[in-house]
């Protein structure tokens, strides 16, 4: 199957949404709400973490059951948003950029979790 996380897209679109959430949150407004800046970086590294660790694991039930973590990490990541948006840490074109990626890596997840049950 896969013999790497860097082969994985769920893993790649992670990584690209952890680095979208590094650059917002190291910007003036957002890095001094360490709360929050600390909750969305700690969720977004969730995502590649669980994808990772449960793509070493022995059996399908178990990176099945972190790449369920990963996915519900990301969703955090988007309820975070709203926050930042909220607060004025981010204006609405960045919002929808990182929601979008966020959405994005949510979909391939719930996509790679059908095709393993399916399989």
């Amino acid at each position: 199957m896969w013999t790497c996380m860097e082969e994985l897209e769920v893993w790649q679109d992670g990584r690209k949404l952890t680095n979208m959430i590094y650059a917002i949150t190291k910007k003036p407004a957002f890095s001094t709400d360490f709360a929050l800046r600390d909750q969305i970086r700690r969720a977004v590294i969730s995502i590649t973490s669980n994808i990772a660790e449960g793509l070493e694991r022995s059996s399908k039930r178990q990176f099945l059951y972190f790449l369920k973590i990963a996915k519900g990490s990301a969703n955090e990541v988007r309820s975070q948003l709203y926050i930042a948006l909220d607060q004025g840490y981010i204006n609405q074109d960045t919002f929808q950029e990182v929601y979008e990626q966020a959405s994005r890596t949510i979909s391939k997840i719930g996509g790679l979790i059908y095709y393993l049950e399916s399989n």
